[in-house]
């Protein structure tokens, strides 16, 4: 089976007038991200959550702190966001590229799409936001599949660069090649997915880390302390500049061969959420929204810990 595959798209150059859908956290950062492009204007949509800029403007003001961004820069791209709560909003309708970030649910993406096609023009892009989701899946309703692609965002977007654009087996070649281009022009580190795999690429290796490391303080190996202590005192300090793959020819792929042929068979590899996982949910312990998971917080802690992630992120990346 192939998509209809008849419709012009527009290219690169074209793309000015950009539609988030979903104005929601991963929907304000976005637009913050888009709006770096001079020559793009950024309308955002929700239903609910319309009180958008107070959001924006307090994660530009953060940047502006930091000296990452001045006063002036910032106005500029505020004055290029506009949001709207009217489906029959001419920027709907006017729209070359939408950027989708509703919950992640797949009916609701799935008829979110279905009636962005009756809305929007035959030559617009899809993109979905979804962290794990299979694209190809929730474009299972539009006719024209072959213009729609996953865009994965990292939160927070405005300041992780990566962005995992994912291919369909219906997506255009054209399609993937605009969307990195954009992505890239605003500064992100955009790479492409070229399965539609579930986690696509980095959340597969990340929760792949999770697992074990949820194994491990259920097995009373060490306890859940231990186990972020051990990872931020060792691998976790040089994976920004020594990844995986690299560390593996660093130290040789015959020794790499032998500690996996020792190793892995120890190695958790169960296809089912943990026990230790459902018995915190049980006793509902949700982790930061009841303020206690693997670990107990205050509201105060919850807080400094989402600001100096922000602060440490800030540092990484603009050594500011």
């Amino acid at each position: 089976m192939t998509a209809p595959a008849d419709i012009g798209l527009a290219d690169m150059q074209s793309v000015s007038n950009i539609l988030i859908y979903g104005a929601g956290m991963m929907g304000k950062s976005i637009a913050m991200v888009l709006s770096s492009n001079p020559a793009c204007s950024i309308t955002m949509f929700d239903v609910v959550d319309g009180d958008v800029f107070p959001v924006l403007r307090a994660n530009f003001a953060q940047l502006v702190s930091h000296g990452v961004l001045a006063q002036r820069e910032v106005d500029e791209r505020l004055s290029r966001i506009r949001f709207t709560a009217k489906s029959d909003d001419p920027a709907i309708a006017n729209a070359d590229l939408v950027v989708e970030c509703v919950f992640e649910d797949m009916t609701l993406k799935q008829e979110t799409f279905a009636k962005l096609e009756q809305l929007c023009r035959e030559d617009c892009i899809f993109c979905t936001n979804t962290s794990v989701m299979s694209p190809t899946e929730i474009s299972a309703k539009l006719t024209h599949r072959n213009r729609f692609v996953g865009t994965h965002f990292w939160n927070p977007a405005h300041l992780i660069p990566l962005v995992e654009v994912v291919r369909t087996q219906f997506t255009d070649n054209e399609v993937v090649e605009t969307v990195l281009a954009l992505l890239r022009g605003v500064g992100k580190k955009a790479v492409l997915c070229k399965k539609d795999v579930p986690g696509f690429i980095a959340n597969r290796m990340q929760h792949a880390l999770w697992r074990e490391a949820i194994s491990i303080v259920e097995n009373g190996i060490a306890d859940a302390e231990t186990v972020d202590e051990a990872v931020r005192s060792s691998f976790g300090l040089r994976l920004p500049q020594l990844a995986p793959l690299e560390n593996a020819d660093m130290v040789g792929l015959e020794l790499t061969k032998q500690i996996h042929a020792y190793i892995l068979p120890h190695i958790e590899d169960s296809h089912a959420p943990s026990s230790l996982l459902s018995g915190h949910l049980e006793k509902g312990e949700l982790g930061y929204k009841s303020g206690k998971g693997f670990f107990t917080r205050s509201p105060e802690e919850i807080a400094k810990q989402k600001s100096d992630l922000n602060e440490y992120l800030i540092r990484m990346i603009y050594d500011k």
